[in-house]
C-alpha cells in the first residue's frame, strides 16, 4: 500500500491535520489516520476527493507515477 506514504506527505506539504483530510473526507480523524497507518483501504471515492483536493492524479496517489 504505497499510497499510504503519499497521502502522509501531501498532507504534510499542505500543512494540514488528519483532521483538516477527515472534514474534507466526510469522515472521522481516527479512521483517516487508519487510512495513513495502512489499517484500513482507501475507498475509491476518497481516492478521487483526495486526488482532486490535492491537484494531483489518482496514479500518483496510488504510486503508479511520480
Amino acid at each position: 500500500m504505497y499510497y499510504t506514504k503519499r497521502i502522509y506527505d501531501l498532507r504534510i506539504d499542505h500543512d494540514l491535520t488528519q483532521e483538516d483530510v477527515a472534514k474534507i473526507l466526510k469522515t472521522t480523524k481516527q479512521n483517516y489516520g487508519m487510512y495513513e497507518n495502512g489499517k484500513r483501504k482507501l475507498s475509491i471515492d476518497d481516492l478521487i476527493t483526495l486526488s482532486k483536493f490535492y491537484k494531483v492524479s489518482t496514479d500518483y496517489i496510488l504510486g503508479l507515477t511520480d
